[in-house]
Formats: C-alpha cells, sequence, structure tokens
C-alpha cells in the first residue's frame, strides 16, 4: 500500500502551511518527518489521514484518489493516527479503548490479540482505568488502539515525547517489528538518533517545504543537515 502526495498546499485559514508537499511511502517502509516547532509536520500527517484537506495537489494510495475523502474513509481503507499527547479515551479502561479501535473498521479479535501481543505490558491492565496509566503505558495504548485498525499505513506523531529511556526502546521496538510486517510507518520524531535508529529516509520540513529527502547514512556523514533543519546535532536522544 503505497501513499503518494503530489503538489499539496494546505491553509489555515488564509495562512499556507504547506507548499508543493510531493512524497511517497512504501509498505514495510520508515519515513521520518524532521524539522522545527511550526515547520508543517503535524500539519501533514493530519492531511495523510484526511483531517485537513489540501487546497492544491493530491492523495493517492495505490493509484486511488483519496484527497476529497473524509476522514472515517481513510480509516476504514487501513490508515491509522496516533497523534501527539496521545487522545485516549481517559476515563475508560484498556480494553474500551482497544474496542473502540476494533470498531472503526470492524477488526477481530485476531487484530487486538495481535496488537496486545506487541505491547504484552498492557495485558495486565485490560481492566485499568486508561487515565491512570503511565505516560509510557497510555502511549502503548495509543498505538495499539490504532493497530486495532489492522493498519497498512501508520501515523505517528511523536510517539516518545516525555517518556523514560526503557518506554522509548519498547516504542521503537514495535516501529521496528511493524515495519518487519510491512507496514508502511510516518514517523514524527525531535528525538533525532532515534529517529535515524529506526527511519529509511528522513524527510527535512521547513517552514511548510520539503527542503529533502535522505538516507540515515547521509545525516550521519553530515550532521549539518540536522543543525540546520532541526537546529540540534544528531547526538540528541
Amino acid at each position: 500500500m503505497t501513499l503518494r502526495l503530489a503538489g499539496i498546499d494546505c491553509f489555515y485559514g488564509n495562512v499556507q502551511v504547506l507548499r508543493g508537499i510531493s512524497l511517497e511511502v512504501a509498505p514495510g517502509e520508515v519515513l521520518c518527518l524532521l524539522g522545527r516547532n511550526g515547520a508543517g509536520k503535524t500539519t501533514l500527517l493530519k492531511t495523510m489521514i484526511g483531517l485537513i484537506k489540501p487546497r492544491a495537489g493530491c492523495i493517492t494510495l495505490d493509484g486511488r484518489e483519496l484527497t476529497r475523502l473524509p476522514a472515517y474513509g481513510f480509516a476504514r481503507l487501513g490508515i491509522a493516527y496516533v497523534p501527539q499527547g496521545r487522545r485516549l479515551f481517559a476515563e475508560l479502561t484498556v480494553e474500551e479503548n482497544l474496542t473502540i479501535g476494533l470498531m472503526a473498521r470492524g477488526s477481530g479479535d485476531e487484530a487486538r490479540e495481535r496488537a496486545l501481543a506487541l505491547f504484552p505490558a498492557l495485558r495486565s491492565r485490560l481492566t485499568q482505568i486508561s487515565g491512570t496509566l503511565s505516560g509510557g503505558e497510555q502511549e502503548m495504548l495509543a498505538i495499539a488502539r490504532a493497530l486495532c485498525l489492522e493498519p497498512k499505513l501508520l501515523l505517528l506523531d511523536e510517539p516518545t515525547e516525555g517518556l523514560m529511556p526503557s518506554m522509548i526502546q519498547a516504542i521503537l521496538a514495535a516501529v521496528r517489528e511493524l515495519k518487519s510486517q510491512g507496514v508502511a510507518i510516518v514517523l514524527v520524531e525531535q528525538r533525532v538518533e532515534s529517529a535515524l535508529s529506526v527511519a529509511d529516509r528522513i524527510a527535512f520540513l521547513e517552514t511548510g517545504m520539503l527542503r529533502a529527502i535522505v538516507r540515515p547514512e547521509a545525516v550521519h556523514a553530515d550532521p549539518a543537515l540536522v543543525q540546520h533543519y532541526v537546529g540540534v546535532g544528531p547526538g540528541r536522544r
């Protein structure tokens, strides 16, 4: 399932936030979006899931035009989104949050079991109110809920933000496993070293424009890329 964006322009009111974005992400590939705050990374993810409609350009999935499809249509086609801040139903249990994920695409218990296999720590928390989980457990639940859609494309916005190192490694391990299963992943990640450890390609955004798409080895060879577009060196964790 290859998602392609061509010439995407997006606005908030009269303010243009994405300018001529063209890129694609293929099955089993991790594309990491890097850029400073306000570069347009989250807006680009929201465009990929249909929450923001472009004023110009098109979005296709294996050649099928999606540009004007409502957001629920993207989800039904197997595109899942984990927003920054997780957006769980905090008053519901872990089990109930997963059930909502299953309902979004009519998935069965097999999808739930695969999600729990990826995050086994959640099995002992199924009856716990999700708002009482630790930050790392909440992020695991947010991803597991998205996986209940059985996605072919997974969009992750800052999944390691504010987490302790052990939880960061658990999230990155899940990304690697999903990649090995053929899931395409678009990852927004400000921990540069974490991004480089899982990404196949790095896309640098600046003021709503796509400035470069490179392989991780190119970033290691030229740290000035990260310093210029993100403002930190690749050693940031």
